[in-house]
């Protein structure tokens, strides 16, 4: 066997190659989430050191919640392996390819333009995408986070953002893409260094652009009102020189329980985002739970079936001293350089990644690979590359921002306990792993290669420890 396929002409061990690996990584994730199910079937008892953090009720629910999320991402993960295998064994790209080429020739554009060839191959690509996934994101919503109280969104709702996430996407996704193939084809034999240079623009404007254009386009946001939280937020953002601009409340509600915090803006135009579900005082459940009218009028609430604001817990969200301990871990990323750090990572690799593109470009086998034997679409060769041909890169790449993040996880912990607010952290990350159904027992393999954070008890050990200083 192993010599047949080392007799194989140079496509075909390609092609083989992709499908092998692709196949090992998928073993392997199926692997460390088994063994992660093992510990959500396994501990049905509250471990002795979490008896003073978690009741009984909340971990049974929290166990239960994460067993079902891993038995969804066990078969959703099956799937999009088998359809990915049989997309390019039955050569589904060439295949797409060919029908954007028909539908662009029905309006008189022959296969010199390519561009816009790409661009209808990228708008059908992406449609099917949507589709398929559909049916796994609809499960997802209305029957595990329904099921575990976190789904706040209706059908029509759901389906209506869906159809404008779409075309928000699309409004982006292809005039870059079209300047991007513009940029490389007329780039000449340093077209990598303009590409790289095309992209970090649009990444900056969009990240600029992101809060106050698009995201509203999905959620309101609405400044955060006068008063002690908004006081004591600006006063700690100027203890650290954090050049604070606004702060608003988004109304996460509407869609999902869950809770988050972050910043945006670059120089001195910085802004923080509060979910409404993070403020114990502001989050539309809490208040529904208070005792309110069902019939008075929310000023959170959209009317007809937008959404459906059904309290799923007692009590939801942080006081306000737990979301200033919250927020001084977020700034405290911003102080450390880790936000820079991330942006200098990610654009060392983007140009690394278009270096060996321009290198790899003109290699006829890769195409061939993937069934283009007379042509070699610049879009094509980018799907390859970047996709394919990059992956065992990308999984390393993966799993070292991954121990990355952890060590930024913790440092950002020590800053805000250095603020004084260590006592306020631990309770705000008690309640949120509450309030979000977090298991906080983890095997040590699947915590090691998927965890961004470090699992809850390491997270209380390392704030309490005083000796632990990064």
């Amino acid at each position: 066997m192993l010599k047949e396929i080392l007799d194989l002409p140079p496509e075909d061990k390609i092609f083989h190659a992709v499908l092998v690996f692709s196949w090992t990584v998928y073993l392997w994730e199926a692997y460390l989430s088994h063994r992660q199910r093992k510990i959500y079937s396994s501990a049905t008892h509250v471990p002795t050191e979490l008896g003073k953090i978690m009741d009984a009720e909340t971990f049974e629910k929290s166990r239960l919640y994460q067993l079902d999320k891993s038995n969804f991402g066990f078969w959703s993960g099956l799937y999009s392996e088998t359809e990915g295998t049989l997309i390019l064994l039955f050569g589904g790209i060439p295949f797409l390819w060919k029908i954007s080429g028909s539908l662009t020739g029905h309006f008189g554009l022959g296969p010199e333009y390519e561009i816009s060839q790409s661009l209808v191959f990228l708008m059908l690509a992406t449609l099917f995408s949507a589709i398929m996934g559909l049916p796994w994101s609809l499960y997802s919503t209305f029957v595990i986070e329904e099921k575990h109280g976190f789904n706040q969104q209706t059908l029509g709702f759901f389906l209506k953002d869906a159809l404008k996430k779409f075309a928000v996407t699309q409004c982006i996704l292809l005039p870059v893409t079209s300047l991007l193939l513009y940029i490389i084809k007329i780039g000449g034999d340093y077209f990598f260094i303009y590409a790289w240079l095309f992209t970090l623009v649009v990444s900056l404007v969009l990240v600029t652009i992101y809060a106050d254009y698009i995201a509203p386009l999905f959620d309101k946001f609405t400044p955060l009102p006068e008063g002690e939280l908004k006081t004591d937020i600006e006063s700690m953002a100027k203890s650290i020189d954090f050049p604070l601009t606004k702060i608003y409340v988004v109304e996460g509600s509407k869609r999902s329980s869950h809770s988050n915090a972050y910043f945006y803006g670059f120089f001195k135009n910085k802004r923080i985002v509060l979910f409404d579900t993070l403020l114990e005082d502001y989050s539309p459940l809490n208040k529904k739970n208070d005792g309110e009218s069902a019939s008075e009028p929310d000023k959170n609430e959209e009317t007809g079936d937008e959404t459906k604001l059904q309290p799923k817990h007692k009590k939801q969200g942080c006081s306000n001293p737990e979301v200033l301990a919250v927020l001084g871990h977020e700034l405290g990323h911003w102080k450390l350089g880790h936000t820079v750090k991330h942006i200098i990572i990610s654009q060392v690799n983007s140009f690394l990644c278009f270096f060996l593109f321009a290198v790899l470009i003109g290699r006829q086998e890769l195409f061939m690979a993937f069934g283009f034997h007379d042509n070699q679409p610049t879009l094509i060769g980018l799907l390859i590359i970047f996709q394919f041909i990059f992956s065992p890169y990308n999984e390393l790449l993966t799993f070292c921002l991954t121990v990355l993040s952890r060590r930024f996880e913790f440092q950002a912990d020590a800053f805000a306990r250095a603020m004084g607010r260590s006592t306020e952290l631990c309770s705000a990350l008690i309640k949120l792993n509450k309030d979000n159904l977090g298991f906080p027992v983890a095997d040590w393999l699947f915590s090691m290669w998927h965890y961004s954070h470090p699992p809850l008890l390491e997270r209380l050990r390392a704030i309490k420890d005083t000796k632990k200083q990064d």
